[in-house]
């Protein structure tokens, strides 16, 4: 990390299909080895099958919803305090709150084998929607840890 100056934060162009700079975050992270056409493929299935199976409209409205029922508010942070670690709740910012979520979405996808992968990043959109599935559950143990740990929230700096 480098203490020279605070690094910039890079502007993602907005998704050609969808205008969304969300889908286009989450076609970046599931791209591997320079494949964006793929990874776009990906998602557009994935996306698509969504509104298919759900039936309720604009697909991007199903996106946000799956992501505001994922997103974690809270989370732990290691801190050293005096030879001992402890670990610190912390609020996080939107920006790695979605980071999180497509990360963890891709994990779960990737997880489930002998599905096509952009069946099965529908597969946990949809559960995200209705607030089931794995991405829910991390969530809910992220938040749990942190607020086990509240009485170290003092140690914040």
């Amino acid at each position: 990390m480098s203490r020279r100056r605070r690094a910039e934060k890079r502007l993602i162009e907005k998704d050609p299909r969808y205008g969304s700079t969300l889908i286009a975050q989450l076609v970046n992270m599931i791209m591997q080895r320079g494949k964006k056409n793929l990874a776009r493929f990906i998602v557009y299935g994935a996306v698509e099958r969504v509104s298919e199976k759900l039936g309720k409209g604009d697909p991007m409205d199903l996106l946000l919803g799956a992501l505001e029922n994922s997103r974690p508010r809270v989370e732990v942070k290691s801190r050293r305090v005096g030879g001992a670690t402890y670990q610190v709740p912390v609020e996080i910012p939107y920006e790695r709150q979605h980071a999180l979520v497509f990360r963890w979405m891709i994990e779960f996808s990737k997880a489930r084998k002998g599905v096509p992968m952009d069946e099965a990043l529908a597969q946990e959109i949809i559960d995200a929607y209705n607030s089931t599935g794995s991405v829910v559950k991390k969530k809910d143990d992220v938040q749990r840890m942190a607020q086990a740990n509240r009485a170290f929230a003092h140690l914040r700096w």
